[in-house]
């Protein structure tokens, strides 16, 4: 005589299958993040925008300060790539440096929205008063660093910068240099005035 067949089924607590993409929910959750910062972000904004239940929030992401966390990640993950790749391409060292400072233009010539930089934005916002924040703002500027690192490192062996400056000093000062320019920028500075501190920002590297 054949077994009765047993059936697991998946607890109540797992709750229904998503309806919904979680990966274009995080983007646009992201965006918003990016533009208004986590405090001015309600919870109706973030529904509104990633077109989702609050239900579906919580289950998928845990809440607003854990879908923020993601958030962080996902933004670090995309701007990082996308440095690598322009460091890979690039003709010289100092011409990925050159390109990554004058990316802030954009934002002064009204190519795109000046909404600075979700990392140092966010810093900015909170500076140390949430630990998990403070972690993931701190690698966040980490992974930035690494890369302008490896394109200072570069510079040097290309010639453009005198090999006994320190690496490390001069990728910390192009990430500090960026963070004031994505803040003139987004105070309203015109390009002109934008050109002329990465004029001064490139002479003092080389």
């Amino acid at each position: 005589m054949d077994q009765p067949v047993h059936i697991d089924r998946m607890p109540a607590a797992f709750g229904r299958p998503l309806e919904f993409d979680p990966d274009t929910a995080l983007t646009a959750a992201m965006h918003l993040f990016w533009r208004k910062g986590y405090e001015n972000t309600s919870m109706l904004d973030l529904l509104q925008a990633m077109q989702i239940s609050k239900s579906s929030l919580y289950q998928a992401f845990g809440g607003k300060q854990a879908l923020f966390e993601r958030c962080m990640t996902r933004y670090g993950d995309l701007m990082i790539g996308q440095l690598h790749d322009a460091l890979a391409s690039a003709p010289s060292g100092l011409g990925f440096i050159r390109q990554f400072l004058e990316s802030v233009l954009d934002e002064a010539r009204g190519v795109c929205e000046a909404r600075g930089c979700l990392v140092l934005n966010t810093a900015n916002e909170f500076a140390r008063r949430d630990p998990a924040i403070a972690e993931a703002v701190a690698q966040g500027l980490g992974r930035f660093h690494s890369v302008m690192l490896a394109a200072v490192r570069r510079t040097q062996l290309e010639g453009a910068i005198p090999p006994d400056r320190d690496a490390v000093m001069l990728a910390n000062y192009l990430v500090s240099s960026m963070s004031g320019l994505k803040t003139l920028s987004k105070a309203g500075a015109d390009e002109a005035s934008l050109k002329g501190t990465i004029e001064l920002v490139l002479k003092a590297l080389t």
